[in-house]
């Protein structure tokens, strides 16, 4: 069986510690090096208390990409604007998966929608992981805009997202449980960080990208995406579903289902649960997607990523099921 050494930088955050939980039950991947900025010097085990003992003594070191230990893989879980020089300092001879950012459409980087293109990702170096949102925004585009089903210029996306999906902040309390709970609320209206990415996939695979618009919500609960999103296009029902199961045919982790999804159908897991309604009279198309965002939105996405860069079946370390309740 094939090992391979594997580092994770931002192991305090919340992707990269879901990336370690992930790589602790991998077959494949051994964790000898992990980086941190405010848990520096700590143990691991001080951290994440039910880490077995090999890994639970290992001590986080401050991040020096110049000072890295050989590793056939990093994961790089940096907040934006912090990824793109450090990283530029790492040898070739280490791959990377940045779930940052940083370096998404970025020349030199592989875009990692594993689910869209696994070929384009397979043997790269260098994969940039999509955005939470993106992940599942464009997991449920993808096969209505390879099927020329909606119009790509026409695209209304209504996305949730549990507060884990802000990171574990500042500690200036606006995430706290009293600020969050029982509140809903929109935010980055028409300028979100991940519309960029969004628009760039939508034109790679459908030709165009005006007209996008995106708002995204942050809902009291830790974890999870819901997306709605709303298109024109004159397709019914059974074959926007029929569209989507023959793109996904072959794809591990997607599940094509009957009725709309719940985000509690993917937690703590790397799926991405679909449904599609439509109204050709009112030239009406509806995609729904759920997924978990530190799952597919992150630390499972990379690893799938990470399988495919190392040449490893891709459902490894993640063919678990959800959990639930």
């Amino acid at each position: 069986m094939s090992h391979f050494t594997v580092g994770i930088v931002g192991i305090s955050g919340y992707g990269g510690g879901e990336a370690l939980r992930i790589i602790a039950q991998h077959p494949n991947l051994r964790l000898i090096y992990a980086a941190g900025e405010s848990s520096a010097g700590s143990m691991l085990g001080s951290r994440f208390p039910s880490l077995r003992q090999d890994l639970a003594s290992l001590v986080i070191q401050k991040f020096d990409p110049d000072a890295l230990p050989e590793l056939d893989l990093l994961i790089a879980s940096l907040p934006t604007n912090q990824s793109r020089e450090p990283l530029a300092k790492i040898s070739e001879k280490t791959r990377i998966v940045d779930i940052g950012g940083d370096h998404r459409y970025v020349d030199g980087w592989t875009y990692g929608l594993a689910d869209v293109w696994p070929d384009k990702i397979r043997g790269t170096r260098r994969v940039a992981n999509p955005g939470c949102y993106p992940a599942a925004t464009l997991g449920a585009l993808a096969p209505l805009l390879h099927h020329k089903l909606i119009d790509p210029t026409h695209i209304i996306v209504d996305a949730k997202s549990g507060v884990s999906g802000a990171g574990r902040g500042s500690g200036d309390n606006k995430f706290g449980y009293a600020e969050v709970n029982e509140d809903l609320c929109a935010y980055g209206l028409l300028k979100h960080t991940h519309m960029p990415e969004i628009k760039q996939t939508i034109a790679t695979i459908g030709g165009h990208e005006d007209g996008l618009v995106f708002t995204p919500h942050l809902i009291p609960m830790t974890r999870g995406i819901l997306t709605t999103i709303y298109a024109r296009g004159e397709a019914d029902t059974a074959r926007c579903m029929e569209a989507a199961r023959s793109f996904y045919a072959d794809r591990p982790f997607v599940r094509v289902m009957d009725s709309a999804p719940h985000t509690k159908y993917a937690s703590g897991s790397n799926y991405i649960f679909l449904h599609y309604a439509a109204d050709p009279a009112r030239r009406l198309v509806m995609a729904l997607a759920a997924i978990d965002n530190l799952g597919k939105g992150a630390a499972g996405q990379a690893i799938q990523n990470a399988n495919l860069m190392l040449g490893l079946p891709e459902t490894t370390g993640l063919d678990t099921p959800s959990i639930w309740p």
